[in-house]
Formats: structure tokens, C-alpha cells, sequence
């Protein structure tokens, strides 16, 4: 069997990679019978030579290789017909701008798997570059303190070469005496979490945190019982959260009356509760300052989230009296970070840490005769038609949704 790593070829560039030379060294060495090429590429963090000195084949033509590996979406005409192809294609959730690139798949007979459909049993997502958002996006949460207040200028992320130094800069500043609540339970959370542990930020738990003061920064790492509550007053567990969401209703307001800076990394499932709404943020106890909405669910349950920002202008202010978006600088704005592609700031680290779940989790599934299941979970297309896992897509493709 022939892997091929492909250029990417999505607007704006993203630099990262499925998997790194030091991967791809392991990948060959693990599983020798495999032919492996790399896609000639101007703009991955990984250059053309890293490849080569590693002992790996790079070439500009990757149609004869059986299995594709991309980042992003591939453009259509990009597309080989016949072939299995793993990227992010981000159609899972029926979004509309890429229901074209859904049927180009159907119709070239390509067999898809999503990188967000390689899960457990469980459902539980196997790979994901969720712990880099969560690194970048606390990290980009405290630049924008320091340029709001004009009490430091941390230099911008995708400047800096790694976790490593990003941790380094940070740990160069005086923060102000701040409540930092962040939310989650998961790889984003956990990234960020990682950060504030790295600044030594104390953790505090949720009963500290709601009712002591302190006199220095701290932090509350919070799971989704703790903002949210069966609207019977009975405690049960996460599970009946996601399972029964509208039986429950915010209880984030405790939290917002004492937070000074809001690192949202928690996931938002469909028909849950709205963290703090509009009305909620207008309110005279409303006390966020700061946003960095790694989450990133535009006109959802983070009210000041109007829109995702980007990586060359990741700041904006949001008034939250006349509900719209103002200057950052504006003296009555909650200042929000709120960038949908943080990972693409940090590419060689999220390479790196990306390549070694896909070589733990996904590759030998190729070797082993799918043992475990984890190909044929993923596989969204075969045969020219959506599989009945994805059955669900149908109407989406036939332009009914």
C-alpha cells in the first residue's frame, strides 16, 4: 500500500502536516512494507529537504499512491478519483459551503474519512488538534489583556517557534490580580490548563473561587455541572447533560459576577444551554473583561462572540449594551479573542503532537485488518454513495438542507 502526505492547498495557507520527517522515519520503520511519498510543498513548516535528509521519498506527483493525507480541504480539481483520502472536510455538521466538495467525492468515487469521524466505540474523537487551540488561544487570551491594558505586548503567536517559547513569553509579564475561570473537560481545555500551569497561576476549586478573594491571579478549571442545572434541582451526572440538554439551564451567572478573564474551552452540543446570553452580559454584576472563546460558536452560547477573528487581526470589542461590535480599546467592550484556526499559529508542534496520535491510532488499523473498527467508523464514502453511518447526509447532498 502507497501513503502519500499531499500539499495543502487551502486559502489562507496552513502550514501544518499530517505528519512530521521524525513521524513519517517511525511510520516506515514500524510498518516496513509501506511505500511512503511526500508532496513537494513551498509553504509546510516541514521543509522539502527535512524529508529528504530523513530518508524519505518527496516528489510533485502523488497520484499513484492509494492512500492521500491532507490537513485542510482539498480543492476539487485537486482531487484524484479513486483513492481514500483523510482530512478535515468539515462537512460533517451539513455545513453549506462545502456540500460541492461532498458530491466531488461521491462522484470521483473517493473513499472519505473525516480526521473528526476517526473515533472510539464510544464516539470519543481519537485524534484532533484540540490541545494546540487550547495552548494558543490562553496564550492569545493573555496578549490581549496586556494590549488592552497597555501593560505589556506579548509578541504574536505564530512569531514564536513552539510551546516552549510561547510558555517563555508569558512567563516574562506581570499579571494583574485576575479571576481566570476556564471551561471544559477535554483536549482544549486541557491545552489551556497546561498554560496556566506553566505561568504557576493558582488552581482553586469552584467553592474558593465563587466566594474567596485572593491577592494574586488564580484560576477554576470548571466541567459542565458546574454552569449548568437540571431545571428539577436534581444532580446526576454529565452524561444525562448531553443525553436530556433541555431539561437543564445556564447556571454560569455565579460565575460571571466574579471573573475577570474567560477562556471558553469547553465543546457546545446542539440544544444546551446557552452559557450567558445577551441580556445576561448586560447586566450590572456582569463582570468579564476579557474573552478568549476558543470554542468558537459565532452568535451561540458565548454571547460576545459575533464572529471568528483571524490570526492577523485576532481582536475585537464587543459592546455589550448596544449588542454589536466595537473597538477593543473601547472602555465599555469586552475584549474578545476569538480565532476559529488556532493550531495553524503553533504548525510544528500541532504537527508533531497530530502524527503521533494518527500513528498510534489510525495507522496500524491499515495492518491489522481494521481489527479495533476505527477505518470503517470513519469512512464516510464508498462505492460513490454516503455509507450508512453518513447516511444522515443525504439530504444535505441532494440540496435539501
Amino acid at each position: 500500500m502507497k501513503f502519500g502526505i499531499i500539499k495543502e492547498r487551502k486559502n489562507p495557507p496552513d502550514r501544518r502536516v499530517v505528519f512530521s520527517p521524525e513521524k513519517l522515519t517511525q511510520f516506515k520503520s514500524k510498518f516496513s512494507e509501506a511505500e511512503i511519498v511526500v508532496e513537494s510543498s513551498d509553504i509546510r513548516v516541514f521543509s522539502d529537504n527535512q524529508y529528504t535528509e530523513a530518508g524519505l521519498d518527496v516528489s510533485k506527483d502523488v497520484s499513484d499512491c492509494d492512500v492521500l493525507f491532507g490537513v485542510k480541504e482539498v480543492p476539487i480539481d485537486a482531487l484524484f478519483n479513486n483513492k481514500k483520502y483523510f482530512f478535515f472536510s468539515h462537512t460533517i455538521k451539513k455545513q453549506p459551503y462545502n456540500r460541492d466538495l461532498l458530491n466531488a467525492v461521491l462522484a470521483k468515487n473517493i473513499e472519505l474519512y473525516d480526521h473528526e469521524t476517526i473515533v472510539k466505540e464510544n464516539g470519543a474523537r481519537l485524534i484532533g488538534f484540540g490541545r494546540y487551540a487550547g495552548i494558543v488561544g490562553a496564550y492569545n487570551g493573555f496578549r490581549a489583556i496586556g494590549l488592552k491594558k497597555d501593560a505589556f505586548n506579548l509578541p504574536k503567536a505564530e512569531t514564536l517557534d513552539s510551546q516552549k517559547e510561547l510558555i517563555q513569553e508569558l512567563n516574562k509579564i506581570n499579571l494583574p490580580n485576575i479571576k481566570i475561570l476556564l471551561t471544559g473537560n477535554g483536549k482544549v481545555a486541557y491545552g489551556a490548563k497546561e498554560m496556566l500551569d506553566a505561568m504557576n497561576i493558582k488552581k482553586v476549586s469552584v467553592d474558593e473561587y465563587l466566594n474567596n478573594s485572593f491577592d494574586k491571579p488564580v484560576y477554576c478549571l470548571t466541567d459542565v455541572l458546574d454552569y449548568n442545572q437540571r431545571k428539577d434541582g436534581k444532580i446526576i451526572n454529565n452524561r444525562d447533560l448531553y443525553k436530556n440538554p433541555k431539561e437543564y439551564v445556564s447556571n454560569f451567572m455565579r460565575f460571571a459576577k466574579v471573573t475577570d478573564f474567560f477562556i471558553a474551552g469547553h465543546f457546545y452540543g446542539n440544544n444546551a444551554p446557552y452559557l450567558f446570553t445577551r441580556e445576561d452580559a448586560k447586566s450590572k454584576d456582569f463582570k468579564i473583561k476579557f474573552v478568549a472563546d476558543i470554542s468558537c460558536d459565532i452568535d451561540g452560547p458565548v454571547a460576545s462572540t459575533l464572529r471568528a477573528s483571524t490570526i492577523a487581526d485576532p481582536i475585537y470589542g464587543y459592546n455589550p449594551q448596544t449588542e454589536t461590535e466595537v473597538n477593543y480599546k473601547d472602555k465599555d467592550a469586552i475584549v474578545v479573542m476569538a480565532v476559529d484556526n488556532l493550531p495553524c499559529e503553533l504548525p510544528k508542534d500541532a504537527s508533531e503532537g497530530f502524527g503521533e496520535m494518527f500513528l498510534k491510532s489510525v495507522i496500524p488499523a491499515f495492518f491489522n485488518n481494521d481489527t479495533d473498527g476505527v477505518l470503517q467508523r470513519a469512512k464516510m464514502t464508498e462505492n460513490g454513495k454516503l455509507t450508512e453511518r453518513f447516511s444522515y447526509l443525504q439530504d444535505y447532498v441532494d440540496g435539501k438542507e
